[in-house]
């Protein structure tokens, strides 16, 4: 396929939709599920909230989410060998659900922790089913424990983000400032040297290389909706196209002889020259159902990357072993043991 059909597949939203995932509806409900109208709506009201000026309001809780990973690994780091060997993985999983849990609940986020916790238990509960229900067709309909708790945890989810939702509607409607969740955490001078460094050139390249070569979704799947030509091929209504994201993102004709090594440099021009077409980086998707967060996500990253290259050195562990695989998102599969070194 290539990248003028990839294009069209991910532009006209209509014609090729999004298929459901009956056994992911735990994890994927709301905006990533809805179709048509529906999802329309939807995204219109959720915009606003990720444009770039409401996201810079959020560095204030980027940094308190980053200082407390980096105070973490302060103290693991021996004051006379200044070096120590953990396993980075479950710290950045960790940074990634403070970051959210402070921005999107503020004052609550507590609460907002604890919904991430059910949310990890759901995952794993979830990824057992997908991986059972393969040998025994039905298994997410049985009446065992597993199935009961993935009901229970959905239903309590549910129900925190409701309780968080009218908590702070009724402190708007009292006449509290929205913002204030973020704005009172403001150290003027300690953010903008972070803001500086993670707005440099080469961290964003890094990143880009980063999501290239390690797309957070693999594969991207649409449901053809009615027949339609696409290229020189008419397909039928009920025919399901997948764009191998991985594999499209190492595309030798696409993107070069080296599209296999990691070379942050190949975006010092930006996207459009680092490879022959656009729409051969699709990191977080393509066209009007692209993923909303995805300025939230870099920020995040480069607020991260930033913080930490300023206090340390990585070289991956002997013990690493290089095997990532794909739950829901790509992750690696014996986790990501490095060593740390104070600079």
């Amino acid at each position: 396929m290539n990248p003028d059909q990839i294009r069209d597949v991910f532009m006209k939203i209509n014609e090729y939709q999004k298929p459901s995932h009956p056994q992911l509806k735990p994890l994927l409900c709301g905006l990533a599920s809805h179709k048509g109208e529906k999802w329309a709506k939807h995204r219109k009201i959720i915009n606003p909230a990720f444009h770039q000026e409401k996201l810079k309001l959020m560095i204030p809780a980027f940094y308190e989410s980053c200082s407390g990973m980096i105070n973490k690994w302060e103290k693991l780091v021996s004051v006379d060998e200044e070096s120590c060997e953990l396993d980075v993985w479950p710290d950045l999983q960790g940074l990634t659900c403070d970051a959210i849990s402070r921005t999107s609940f503020g004052s609550n986020y507590e609460e907002g922790k604890r919904i991430f916790d059910l949310l990890k238990e759901l995952t794993d509960l979830t990824n057992h089913v997908i991986i059972k229900a393969i040998v025994i067709p039905g298994y997410r309909f049985l009446p065992i424990p597993s199935n009961r708790r993935l009901k229970a945890i959905d239903k309590e989810i549910k129900a925190s983000l409701n309780a968080l939702i009218n908590k702070r509607e009724q402190a708007m409607s009292a006449g509290e400032d929205a913002k204030n969740d973020l704005l009172g955490l403001l150290l003027e001078s300690n953010f903008r040297e972070i803001q500086e460094h993670g707005n440099t050139k080469s961290v964003t390249m890094i990143l880009y290389e980063v999501l290239r070569l390690y797309p957070p979704v693999i594969m991207l799947n649409r449901d053809v909706h009615e027949e339609i030509k696409l290229g020189n091929l008419l397909l039928p209504a009920g025919v399901q196209l997948s764009v191998p994201t991985i594999l499209l993102h190492q595309d030798h004709e696409l993107w070069g002889g080296d599209a296999s090594e990691f070379k942050p440099e190949r975006f010092a021009e930006g996207v459009s020259k680092a490879t022959k077409s656009q729409v051969s980086l699709l990191p977080f998707g393509w066209g009007p159902r692209i993923c909303v967060g995805q300025n939230f996500a870099l920020i995040e990253a480069k607020m991260a990357l930033a913080m930490v290259l300023q206090r340390y050195s990585f070289e991956l562990s002997p013990s690493y072993i290089h095997a990532p695989r794909t739950v829901v998102s790509l992750q690696p599969q014996h986790g990501a043991p490095m060593i740390l070194r104070k600079l």
